[in-house]
């Protein structure tokens, strides 16, 4: 079809008009014919079998059913009546309930009359009712026209208020189909089509807002997701080709003389496997004369830091400053003491710049950097500044990336005349699924192991009845030596409440442990109030911290060996993980205790029993975007971005990496769409992007 018929303001279509469209805009973000038409049914109701009485289960399910009415009676209830008739078919018998529009039913309801009657069945004293039930007689049901499954199309409560039904959205489909004629053009290659058996597009349209049978709908489903992810996988992995031939990256020959000093004279410990597959990879990237766009996963504790390391002392060997930028000064604080502690029997030189840099240090600092006496450079936003300039940078690390906007990055980029080589590293772990959505134009790297000589986390959940055994357990803990954290949740609708917990807490601890120091930390202290209490906690002056979530990222104490976390089921799976990734730093073993009430939701269940099931990040991260889904996994500023119409990133994981693997194989054959085969898939591209139907702000 043309498409331009499906940019077609949707006030033009019959049966709208100027309300209904400022509704449908408001509400649905309908727009224009193309966003009806991508406008999907969330589930769809089976009108193709008919059950006998007999055959009824036990579920709330939608059935449909033939029979007759016997008899009709009023029975008084507590509050008002109710009109039950018996309605049997030759296997049994059932009740058809109505509470109100009494007088109506009863007028027009033909008693021993073939009904076809429709609903949701309930299951009571030995009885199946059907409250409210869709009634028709068998003569005017034949005479219809209708599709056996019938869709249900996602709505809210301002639509149904505003008369816009179900009904009425199918209706405006049906004009739709009927105005476009239903011509869809195809927008994939024969060849594809073939390979994965789909049906043609105009197909697929039609049977997913009008399917003929259950298989039919099957069939459309997955032709229209299998494109719609085609398609986002085809521009993320062009996207990162065109990155690799256009932006040239500085080609990294040597390793030098500090990686290799280094390496054999002052690993801290033994590198993993991971550790050394990942490097393998870094080095690789960085030889190869492209720019490197790598993302580093490793789970809180793996090592990357170490990594990093050896990547920024590569960039030194090749003559080129590296830097580190971290989210939080206490983050690059810790960054900084870290590096120059593995460096110190390197001739490196290794500042620190942050937003509480004196003015004299920060002049010394710029200058230095701009004269290339600093090799590497660890800060926060004050990298960003505009008197920030490099002599020659190398090689850029960006720590906990979801933290920083891509206009962020890309001020480090404009550094150079060549833009740097780019690492991304992150401890929240992204289900691989995610990763190829979200990152598909990053190379991944992840460190799947723990460094040796860690004990994995012992993690339980305990109920606020047993918190006398727990505070016993601590003070065990305690008289060994070690440190504790208790952390309570933060919601921010209710500060005062969260605070007065928190001081509740607070109040009860110091009483529970008269003979130890507490320090406390929360969002309304300020900025240097925090890192002193932090200071102190880390030296080991104070025994227990008492905390909100300030302290999720990065605070290394590894003398701290048990967590505790108040109200656990007010936090999220990647939240407790992190949190719980504060202990388990030295070789003691670690303990996480997962406090809650009794009252505990379905989902608090999942959380709270995958936490005490599995230490894997990738695990928990899978869990939990079955829970939350993807919108919710990124945070708010990445939230729209896979604001799909058809394919669910967790249900159709398997169609996801099959259009990754086509999308791959047919950049290869043709990087850049040219053949005449490609031609639609050239042409609807250039379209989706035209339109931004596609996600052009991914990472």
């Amino acid at each position: 079809m043309d498409a331009n018929i499906l940019q077609t303001p949707i006030d033009y279509l019959k049966g709208v008009g100027p309300n209904r469209a400022d509704l449908l805009r408001k509400e649905i973000g309908i727009h224009t014919y193309q966003d009806l038409i991508n406008f999907f049914p969330n589930r769809y109701i089976d009108k193709t079998r008919f059950y006998k009485i007999s055959q009824l289960q036990r579920n709330s399910a939608e059935v449909q059913v033939v029979g007759k009415i016997t008899h009709i009676k009023t029975v008084e209830q507590k509050r008002g009546k109710r009109l039950v008739a018996d309605f049997v078919d030759e296997t049994g018998k059932m009740e058809l309930v109505w509470f109100r529009g009494h007088k109506w039913i009863r007028e027009n309801l033909k008693l021993n009359t073939p009904y076809v009657i429709f609903g949701k069945t309930n299951w009571y004293s030995g009885v199946f009712s059907m409250p409210h039930p869709e009634m028709e007689p068998v003569e005017e049901y034949k005479k219809q026209l209708r599709t056996a499954m019938q869709p249900v199309y996602p709505s809210t409560e301002k639509l149904a208020k505003s008369g816009i039904s179900n009904r009425v959205i199918n209706k405006l489909m049906q004009q739709l189909f009927i105005e476009t004629k239903a011509r869809f053009y195809d927008t994939l290659t024969d060849e594809l089509r073939e390979e994965l058996k789909l049906i043609p597009r105009a197909e697929a349209m039609f049977n997913v807002h009008f399917p003929k049978s259950q298989e039919l709908l099957t069939k459309a489903q997955f032709r229209l997701k299998f494109e719609e992810l085609f398609y986002i996988q085809l521009q993320l992995l062009r996207k990162n080709m065109l990155q690799k031939q256009k932006i040239k990256g500085f080609v990294f020959e040597e390793i030098g003389s500090n990686f290799e000093e280094f390496y054999n004279n002052h690993l801290p410990f033994e590198l993993t496997d991971a550790q050394k597959r990942v490097i393998k990879e870094i080095r690789s990237d960085l030889g190869s004369g492209a720019q490197m766009n790598r993302l580093l996963q490793g789970d809180v504790g793996s090592g990357k830091t170490i990594v990093a390391l050896m990547a920024m002392l590569i960039a030194l060997g090749n003559d080129f400053q590296a830097c580190l930028m971290a989210p939080t000064e206490i983050l690059a604080v810790q960054h900084f003491n870290g590096l120059t502690e593995l460096c110190e029997n390197l001739p490196v030189n290794i500042r620190l710049l942050t937003g509480s840099s004196k003015k004299a240090e920060r002049k010394e600092i710029h200058e230095g950097l701009e004269n290339g006496e600093i090799n590497i450079i660890i800060g926060t936003h004050a990298l960003l500044e505009d008197k920030v300039r490099f002599r020659n940078l190398g090689l850029a690390i960006i720590d906990e990336q979801h933290r920083f906007g891509v206009a962020q990055r890309s001020k480090l980029w404009r550094k150079n005349t060549v833009p740097p080589h780019i690492l991304v590293m992150t401890a929240t772990p992204i289900p691989r699924t995610l990763a190829m959505s979200l990152y598909g134009d990053l190379d991944i790297s992840v460190i799947d192991e723990l460094p040796p000589g860690r004990k994995p986390i012992k993690t339980v959940h305990r109920f606020d009845s047993n918190r006398l055994k727990v505070f016993r357990f601590l003070k065990d803990e305690i008289g060994k030596g070690r440190q504790v954290y208790v952390v309570y949740p933060l919601i921010q609708e209710s500060e005062k409440m969260d605070y007065k917990d928190l001081m509740d807490g607070y109040e009860s601890i110091a009483r529970e442990f008269p003979d130890y120091q507490i320090s406390i930390v929360h969002g309304q202290m300020k900025a240097e109030d925090k890192d002193y209490e932090m200071d102190r906690f880390a030296r080991g002056e104070t025994q227990i911290m008492v905390a909100t979530t300030v302290i999720e990222v990065g605070v290394n104490v590894p003398n701290a060996s048990v967590m505790i976390i108040e109200s656990a089921e007010r936090f999220g799976l990647s939240q407790l993980h992190q949190l719980r990734g504060r202990v388990g730093r030295g070789a003691e073993q670690s303990y996480c205790i997962l406090m809650t009430g009794h009252k505990l939701s379905n989902d608090s269940k999942t959380r709270l029993e995958t936490m005490t099931g599995t230490n894997d990040g990738f695990e928990i991260a899978e869990v939990d975007l079955k829970l939350r889904g993807p919108g919710d996994l990124m945070g708010t500023q990445q939230s729209g971005v896979l604001n799909l119409k058809i394919a669910d990133i967790v249900k159709d994981n398997a169609i996801l990496k099959t259009a990754r693997y086509y999308a791959k194989k047919v950049l290869t054959e043709d990087p850049n769409l040219e053949s005449e085969k490609n031609l639609r898939l050239r042409h609807t591209y250039s379209q989706l992007a035209k339109h931004k139907n596609i996600w052009n702000y991914i990472s």
